[in-house]
Protein backbone atom coordinates (compact mmCIF):
# COMPACT_ATOMS: atom_id res chain seq x y z
CA UNK A 1 0.00 0.00 0.00
CA UNK A 2 1.35 3.43 -0.90
CA UNK A 3 2.01 6.11 1.75
CA UNK A 4 -0.90 8.33 0.56
CA UNK A 5 -3.27 5.38 0.78
CA UNK A 6 -2.07 4.55 4.30
CA UNK A 7 -2.62 8.17 5.41
CA UNK A 8 -6.09 8.22 3.89
CA UNK A 9 -6.99 5.03 5.74
CA UNK A 10 -5.72 6.42 9.06
CA UNK A 11 -7.79 9.61 8.60
CA UNK A 12 -10.91 7.54 7.99
CA UNK A 13 -10.35 5.54 11.20
CA UNK A 14 -9.89 8.76 13.22
CA UNK A 15 -13.06 10.25 11.73
CA UNK A 16 -15.06 7.14 12.61
CA UNK A 17 -13.70 7.17 16.18
CA UNK A 18 -14.56 10.81 16.77
CA UNK A 19 -17.97 10.36 15.17
CA UNK A 20 -18.72 7.45 17.52
CA UNK A 21 -17.64 9.46 20.54
CA UNK A 22 -19.90 12.30 19.53
CA UNK A 23 -22.82 9.92 19.13
CA UNK A 24 -22.23 8.43 22.58
CA UNK A 25 -21.98 11.92 24.10
CA UNK A 26 -25.23 12.95 22.49
CA UNK A 27 -26.96 9.83 23.82
CA UNK A 28 -25.69 10.34 27.37
CA UNK A 29 -26.32 14.09 27.40
CA UNK A 30 -24.25 16.90 28.89
CA UNK A 31 -22.86 16.72 32.41
CA UNK A 32 -25.59 17.79 34.90
CA UNK A 33 -25.15 21.31 36.14
CA UNK A 34 -24.29 21.75 39.78
CA UNK A 35 -27.03 22.96 42.10
CA UNK A 36 -27.46 26.70 41.71
CA UNK A 37 -26.93 28.70 44.86
CA UNK A 38 -29.49 31.26 45.95
CA UNK A 39 -28.45 34.85 46.32
CA UNK A 40 -30.35 36.12 49.32
CA UNK A 41 -33.18 38.63 49.20
CA UNK A 42 -34.57 39.91 52.47
CA UNK A 43 -38.19 39.57 53.47
CA UNK A 44 -38.49 43.25 54.26
CA UNK A 45 -35.13 44.75 53.46
CA UNK A 46 -33.00 45.34 50.38
CA UNK A 47 -33.78 43.14 47.38
CA UNK A 48 -31.31 40.84 45.70
CA UNK A 49 -31.39 38.32 42.90
CA UNK A 50 -32.42 34.74 43.56
CA UNK A 51 -31.85 31.64 41.44
CA UNK A 52 -34.17 28.65 41.53
CA UNK A 53 -32.35 25.53 42.72
CA UNK A 54 -32.09 22.54 40.40
CA UNK A 55 -33.62 20.55 43.26
CA UNK A 56 -36.94 22.02 42.12
CA UNK A 57 -36.89 21.40 38.40
CA UNK A 58 -33.80 23.31 37.34
CA UNK A 59 -33.51 26.73 35.75
CA UNK A 60 -35.27 27.17 32.45
CA UNK A 61 -37.12 30.05 30.87
CA UNK A 62 -39.14 30.53 34.06
CA UNK A 63 -36.01 30.15 36.18
CA UNK A 64 -34.28 32.87 34.17
CA UNK A 65 -37.27 35.14 34.75
CA UNK A 66 -37.24 34.43 38.49
CA UNK A 67 -33.54 35.21 38.70
CA UNK A 68 -34.30 38.92 38.56
CA UNK A 69 -37.10 38.85 41.14
CA UNK A 70 -37.13 38.31 44.91
CA UNK A 71 -38.22 34.70 45.38
CA UNK A 72 -36.75 32.54 48.14
CA UNK A 73 -37.40 29.51 50.32
CA UNK A 74 -36.95 26.90 47.59
CA UNK A 75 -33.90 25.19 49.11
CA UNK A 76 -32.57 23.89 52.41
CA UNK A 77 -29.17 25.46 51.66
CA UNK A 78 -27.93 28.86 50.55
CA UNK A 79 -24.51 30.55 50.51
CA UNK A 80 -22.91 27.86 52.68
CA UNK A 81 -25.74 27.77 55.23
CA UNK A 82 -28.19 24.90 55.69
CA UNK A 83 -31.23 24.34 57.88
CA UNK A 84 -31.25 21.01 59.72
CA UNK A 85 -34.47 19.81 61.38
CA UNK A 86 -34.09 17.52 64.39
CA UNK A 87 -37.19 15.39 63.79
CA UNK A 88 -39.41 16.22 60.81
CA UNK A 89 -42.09 13.71 61.84
CA UNK A 90 -44.85 15.26 63.97
CA UNK A 91 -48.01 13.80 65.46
CA UNK A 92 -51.30 15.31 64.45
CA UNK A 93 -53.02 17.55 66.97
CA UNK A 94 -50.25 17.19 69.60
CA UNK A 95 -48.28 20.06 71.08
CA UNK A 96 -44.69 19.11 70.32
CA UNK A 97 -41.31 20.77 70.46
CA UNK A 98 -39.92 21.45 67.01
CA UNK A 99 -36.14 21.88 66.97
CA UNK A 100 -33.88 22.93 64.15
CA UNK A 101 -30.49 24.53 63.63
CA UNK A 102 -28.61 26.44 60.98
CA UNK A 103 -25.33 24.76 60.00
CA UNK A 104 -22.34 26.15 58.11
CA UNK A 105 -20.29 24.45 55.40
CA UNK A 106 -18.38 22.45 58.01
CA UNK A 107 -21.58 21.24 59.66
CA UNK A 108 -21.05 23.37 62.76
CA UNK A 109 -24.08 25.06 64.32
CA UNK A 110 -24.30 28.77 63.56
CA UNK A 111 -24.96 30.80 66.69
CA UNK A 112 -24.70 34.45 65.69
CA UNK A 113 -27.80 36.05 64.19
CA UNK A 114 -28.93 39.64 63.95
CA UNK A 115 -32.21 41.14 65.07
CA UNK A 116 -34.53 41.79 62.13
CA UNK A 117 -38.10 42.94 62.60
CA UNK A 118 -37.74 42.59 66.34
CA UNK A 119 -36.54 38.97 66.36
CA UNK A 120 -33.39 36.98 65.62
CA UNK A 121 -35.33 34.12 64.02
CA UNK A 122 -38.73 33.92 62.33
CA UNK A 123 -40.26 30.48 61.82
CA UNK A 124 -43.00 30.13 59.20
CA UNK A 125 -45.03 26.94 58.75
CA UNK A 126 -47.57 26.15 56.04
CA UNK A 127 -49.08 22.96 54.68
CA UNK A 128 -48.47 22.18 51.01
CA UNK A 129 -52.02 23.29 50.11
CA UNK A 130 -51.28 26.64 51.83
CA UNK A 131 -53.44 25.94 54.88
CA UNK A 132 -52.29 25.72 58.51
CA UNK A 133 -50.18 28.88 58.37
CA UNK A 134 -48.21 29.74 61.51
CA UNK A 135 -45.64 32.46 62.21
CA UNK A 136 -43.62 31.63 65.33
CA UNK A 137 -40.58 33.06 67.09
CA UNK A 138 -38.48 30.15 68.38
CA UNK A 139 -36.09 30.39 71.31
CA UNK A 140 -32.39 29.76 70.82
CA UNK A 141 -31.01 26.97 73.00
CA UNK A 142 -27.63 26.68 74.73
CA UNK A 143 -26.28 24.53 71.88
CA UNK A 144 -27.23 27.17 69.29
CA UNK A 145 -30.28 25.32 67.96
CA UNK A 146 -33.79 26.78 67.93
CA UNK A 147 -36.92 25.37 69.56
CA UNK A 148 -40.62 26.21 69.38
CA UNK A 149 -43.78 24.50 70.54
CA UNK A 150 -46.03 23.73 67.59
CA UNK A 151 -49.40 22.08 67.11
CA UNK A 152 -50.42 21.01 63.63
CA UNK A 153 -54.04 19.90 63.55
CA UNK A 154 -54.16 18.47 60.01
CA UNK A 155 -52.18 15.61 58.49
CA UNK A 156 -49.96 16.13 55.47
CA UNK A 157 -46.69 17.61 54.29
CA UNK A 158 -45.72 21.02 55.64
CA UNK A 159 -43.03 23.49 54.63
CA UNK A 160 -40.78 25.01 57.29
CA UNK A 161 -39.17 28.39 56.56
CA UNK A 162 -36.34 29.67 58.76
CA UNK A 163 -36.15 33.43 58.10
CA UNK A 164 -33.17 35.28 59.59
CA UNK A 165 -30.39 37.81 59.02
CA UNK A 166 -26.68 37.13 59.41
CA UNK A 167 -23.71 39.31 58.49
CA UNK A 168 -26.09 41.95 57.19
CA UNK A 169 -27.63 39.50 54.70
CA UNK A 170 -31.17 38.12 55.03
CA UNK A 171 -31.87 34.44 54.35
CA UNK A 172 -34.87 32.14 54.07
CA UNK A 173 -34.00 28.44 54.27
CA UNK A 174 -36.67 25.78 53.95
CA UNK A 175 -37.26 22.14 54.80
CA UNK A 176 -40.19 19.71 54.92
CA UNK A 177 -42.19 18.37 57.86
CA UNK A 178 -44.61 15.44 57.86
CA UNK A 179 -47.69 15.02 60.04
CA UNK A 180 -49.08 11.51 60.40
CA UNK A 181 -52.42 10.55 58.89
CA UNK A 182 -54.26 10.88 55.60
CA UNK A 183 -54.15 14.42 54.26
CA UNK A 184 -57.40 16.08 53.22
CA UNK A 185 -55.96 18.64 50.83
CA UNK A 186 -58.04 21.70 49.98
CA UNK A 187 -58.29 23.82 46.89
CA UNK A 188 -57.04 27.37 47.15
CA UNK A 189 -59.97 29.73 47.81
CA UNK A 190 -61.02 32.01 44.98
CA UNK A 191 -59.76 35.60 45.21
CA UNK A 192 -61.88 37.86 47.44
CA UNK A 193 -61.54 41.37 48.85
CA UNK A 194 -62.69 40.48 52.39
CA UNK A 195 -61.15 37.90 54.74
CA UNK A 196 -62.21 36.78 58.20
CA UNK A 197 -59.51 37.19 60.87
CA UNK A 198 -61.55 35.74 63.76
CA UNK A 199 -62.80 37.29 67.01
CA UNK A 200 -65.01 39.76 65.15
CA UNK A 201 -62.20 41.07 62.95
CA UNK A 202 -62.22 41.16 59.19
CA UNK A 203 -59.74 42.60 56.74
CA UNK A 204 -60.66 44.34 53.51
CA UNK A 205 -58.16 44.90 50.75
CA UNK A 206 -58.24 47.47 48.01
CA UNK A 207 -58.97 46.11 44.57
CA UNK A 208 -55.86 45.94 42.41
CA UNK A 209 -54.46 43.93 39.54
CA UNK A 210 -51.03 42.34 39.91
CA UNK A 211 -48.94 41.49 36.87
CA UNK A 212 -45.90 39.23 36.84
CA UNK A 213 -42.65 41.15 37.09
CA UNK A 214 -44.28 44.47 37.98
CA UNK A 215 -44.32 46.03 41.43
CA UNK A 216 -47.75 45.82 43.07
CA UNK A 217 -49.14 47.76 46.02
CA UNK A 218 -51.20 45.69 48.44
CA UNK A 219 -53.30 47.74 50.85
CA UNK A 220 -55.47 46.44 53.67
CA UNK A 221 -57.84 47.94 56.25
CA UNK A 222 -58.78 46.12 59.45
CA UNK A 223 -62.34 46.22 60.83
CA UNK A 224 -63.69 45.10 64.19
CA UNK A 225 -67.43 44.60 64.47
CA UNK A 226 -67.80 46.54 61.22
CA UNK A 227 -65.82 49.62 62.31
CA UNK A 228 -62.30 50.39 61.00
CA UNK A 229 -59.53 50.18 63.59
CA UNK A 230 -56.04 51.59 63.72
CA UNK A 231 -53.62 48.72 64.16
CA UNK A 232 -50.68 48.75 66.52
CA UNK A 233 -47.07 48.37 65.34
CA UNK A 234 -46.14 44.73 64.86
CA UNK A 235 -42.56 43.58 64.20
CA UNK A 236 -41.52 47.13 63.47
CA UNK A 237 -44.25 47.91 60.93
CA UNK A 238 -47.99 48.28 60.56
CA UNK A 239 -48.26 44.57 59.94
CA UNK A 240 -46.44 41.53 58.61
CA UNK A 241 -47.18 39.95 55.25
CA UNK A 242 -46.00 36.56 53.95
CA UNK A 243 -46.67 35.67 50.31
CA UNK A 244 -46.33 32.04 49.16
CA UNK A 245 -46.71 30.81 45.58
CA UNK A 246 -49.08 27.92 44.89
CA UNK A 247 -47.26 24.72 43.91
CA UNK A 248 -43.64 25.17 44.98
CA UNK A 249 -44.38 27.48 47.96
CA UNK A 250 -41.81 30.04 46.86
CA UNK A 251 -41.40 32.67 49.59
CA UNK A 252 -41.70 36.20 48.24
CA UNK A 253 -39.98 39.37 49.28
CA UNK A 254 -42.50 41.96 50.58
CA UNK A 255 -41.85 45.55 51.69
CA UNK A 256 -44.09 47.27 54.28
CA UNK A 257 -45.00 50.85 53.38
CA UNK A 258 -46.08 53.79 55.49
CA UNK A 259 -49.24 53.33 57.56
CA UNK A 260 -51.23 55.37 60.05
CA UNK A 261 -49.02 54.64 63.06
CA UNK A 262 -46.03 55.88 61.09
CA UNK A 263 -47.65 59.13 60.05
CA UNK A 264 -50.07 58.01 57.34
CA UNK A 265 -53.44 59.71 56.86
CA UNK A 266 -55.70 56.66 57.16
CA UNK A 267 -56.03 53.36 58.98
CA UNK A 268 -54.82 51.16 56.13
CA UNK A 269 -51.70 49.00 56.09
CA UNK A 270 -49.70 48.82 52.87
CA UNK A 271 -47.05 46.59 51.30
CA UNK A 272 -45.15 46.47 48.05
CA UNK A 273 -44.45 43.16 46.32
CA UNK A 274 -43.20 41.88 42.99
CA UNK A 275 -44.74 38.60 41.88
CA UNK A 276 -42.17 36.84 39.68
CA UNK A 277 -44.54 34.67 37.63
CA UNK A 278 -48.18 34.45 36.69
CA UNK A 279 -50.27 32.15 38.85
CA UNK A 280 -51.92 32.07 42.25
CA UNK A 281 -50.37 33.16 45.53
CA UNK A 282 -51.61 33.06 49.10
CA UNK A 283 -51.13 36.22 51.17
CA UNK A 284 -51.01 35.91 54.97
CA UNK A 285 -51.48 39.28 56.66
CA UNK A 286 -50.78 39.55 60.38
CA UNK A 287 -51.76 42.62 62.38
CA UNK A 288 -51.88 43.60 66.04
CA UNK A 289 -54.79 45.25 67.84
CA UNK A 290 -55.39 45.61 71.57
CA UNK A 291 -52.26 43.59 72.24
CA UNK A 292 -53.26 40.51 70.23
CA UNK A 293 -52.01 39.31 66.85
CA UNK A 294 -54.53 38.18 64.23
CA UNK A 295 -54.11 36.61 60.79
CA UNK A 296 -56.12 37.03 57.60
CA UNK A 297 -55.44 35.16 54.33
CA UNK A 298 -56.12 36.22 50.74
CA UNK A 299 -55.68 34.57 47.35
CA UNK A 300 -53.89 36.69 44.77
CA UNK A 301 -54.33 35.93 41.07
CA UNK A 302 -51.32 37.24 39.15
CA UNK A 303 -51.54 37.63 35.38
Amino acid sequence: MTVPAKLAGFAAVVAIAFGGAAAVGAAIGPEPAKEAQHTSAGSHGATAESTVSTDHGGPGAEGAEEASHPVRGLSVAEAGLRVVVGDPELRRGRVEELRFRVADEEGATVRDFEIAHGKRMHLILARRDLTGFQHLHPVQQADGSWAAEVRLVDAGSYRLFADFTRGGDPYTLASDLRVDGEADLRDLPTPALIADAGDGYEVRREASEARAGDGAELRFTVYNQGAPVRVEPYLGAGGHLVALREGDLAFLHVHPTEHAEQGGNDDSVGFEATFPTAGRYRLFLQFKHEGRVHTAAFTEEVR
